[in-house]
């Protein structure tokens, strides 16, 4: 067997081109055989078809480039749910845009690592501006903010809680009950105390319950209040001034969590829900929500890149001092990480095809999605409406079911791979959960969508749930 070809230098498009089709060809075949949101039948079945594709994993021969490509990438994009489908709408799971997943093909084909200068000269310098441009955003009135890439909005807490945790010692955080379950495992990871939590009873964190604790735990040690600007059971956004109001009140920093609500910068329809978040002492953003990246383009931006010094690592290899002193770029504090993907690129090709405008065009139409969604339900008598979506995040249920029946039907949905819902507790109740991220979503897919739930939830109460 020839050696196979490389996918860089002069000769590797080449050699990517035709295998380049065998790969859009078993996409689009994949997703023709599937023919929905999500595979039919459930996880054996699933797993029973992905293993025929598989067997054996480590063949004594090879198989060759077109028919491995063919094979598995068929047989995973039949057993695929397909953000891209309107009715996958469960999670905060984004369709990528097809120029962001283009440009993620050259950065595996480039392959740059961004650990040190002579392994990404370029990709280094576009991260460089890319991130300050994006702090900028976040935080136009201070003047040397800055931000690192990270895998998502998991590793951009974490490391929000490393910097706090680097500049006070044994930092207390005071988080609501609303927050994403990585603040309290980052205080675990870190060696941290245990979060204090606060009340967040209408979806969004109680003020006076925060100021009490602040009251309370003032001059007991560092406090570092956590505030959310999009959750992820509601899509709520956290009173921010306010709360900001109370940390500077009280002595505290503060970090906001805007994983999924952060976009709603680029839009002037929709900015100023996200009033107070230049206040924050960190900031973190996630481009592979409501940014339509393929995964990984999380960010966490700071109002001060001197903030970001506590991250410095020094491994001779990668930067000797007098490759620094000589002028060469210093890529470790940039990341916990060492080896990482130049995951920047895509977000830099986004912003520069779309522009403010067409990214705010982007989160405008989702953001109207989600409220065509709620009117809808509203307008139905046979379901009932959590609240007005403060995002693209709208909670309903069938009227007058109980929660195992709610329950039951998101399970069917996907079993018959009809609609991917997702599910959350909310006031003693359980919800089932669109979370809107696809901007071509129709008013007739909205339909749809609930066509199917008040079907099934009538097919179910009368005991006889036909397919």
């Amino acid at each position: 067997m020839p050696t196979p070809p490389l996918a860089g230098s002069t000769t590797g498009p080449t050699a990517l081109r035709p295998l380049i089709d065998t790969v859009l060809t078993a996409l689009q075949e994949g997703a023709r055989r599937r023919d929905g949101p999500l595979p039919a039948g459930g996880p054996d079945t699933v797993t029973t078809q992905l293993r025929a594709a598989l067997d054996p994993v480590i063949p004594e021969h090879g198989t060759g480039a077109h028919h491995a490509l063919a094979t598995l990438i068929g047989a995973l994009t039949e057993g695929a749910a397909d953000p891209a489908d309107p009715l996958c709408a469960a999670h905060l799971h984004t369709p990528p845009l097809a120029l962001a997943t283009a440009a993620d093909l050259a950065a595996s084909a480039l392959n740059p690592s961004m650990d040190s200068w002579d392994q990404a000269p370029a990709a280094s310098a576009l991260e460089a501006d890319t991130t300050a441009a994006l702090a900028a955003e976040i935080y136009p009135h201070h003047p040397a903010p800055d931000a690192l890439v990270t895998t998502g909005g998991t590793e951009a807490n974490q490391l929000a809680l490393l910097l706090a945790r680097e500049r006070h010692g044994a930092i207390q955080t005071i988080t609501g009950s609303n927050a994403h379950h990585s603040i309290t495992r980052a205080t675990w990871l870190l060696g941290l105390p245990t979060p204090l939590t606060v009340p967040a009873p209408h979806g969004t964190i109680d003020l006076t319950a925060l100021g009490d604790t602040l009251t309370r735990h003032q001059g007991h040690g560092p406090l570092l209040v956590t505030a959310t600007a999009g959750t992820t059971d509601t899509g709520q956004i956290d009173p921010l001034t306010d709360i900001a109001d109370l940390c500077d009140t009280h002595g505290a920093e503060l970090h906001i969590d805007a994983a999924y609500g952060g976009p709603l910068l680029l839009s002037p329809t929709h900015r100023t829900k996200l009033t107070g978040l230049d206040r924050a002492h960190s900031v973190t953003l996630d481009l592979h929500k409501l940014g339509w990246q393929p995964a990984s383009a999380g960010i966490l931006a700071v109002p001060d890149r001197h903030h970001l010094h506590a991250l410095h690592h020094h491994a001779p290899y990668l930067n000797a001092d007098d490759d620094t002193e000589a002028g060469l770029p210093d890529l470790l504090g940039r990341s916990l990480r060492t080896t990482r993907r130049p995951d920047v690129l895509k977000i830099a090709v986004t912003l520069q095809a779309l522009g403010r405008t067409g990214l705010a065009d982007l989160i405008d139409r989702t953001c109207t999605a989600a409220h065509r969604l709620a009117d809808l339900i509203t307008k139905n008598p046979a379901l009932d409406l959590y609240d007005r979506p403060t995002i693209s995040t709208v909670l309903f249920r069938p009227t007058d079911t109980d929660d195992h029946t709610v329950a039951t039907i998101r399970r069917t949905l996907l079993d018959r791979g009809h609609a991917v819902l997702g599910r959350t507790h909310i006031q003693g109740r359980l919800w089932l959960k669109a979370t809107l991220l696809n901007p071509h979503t129709t008013p007739d897919d909205l339909d749809r969508l609930l066509g199917l739930v008040t079907h099934l939830a009538t097919d179910i109460t009368e005991g006889s749930p036909n397919r």
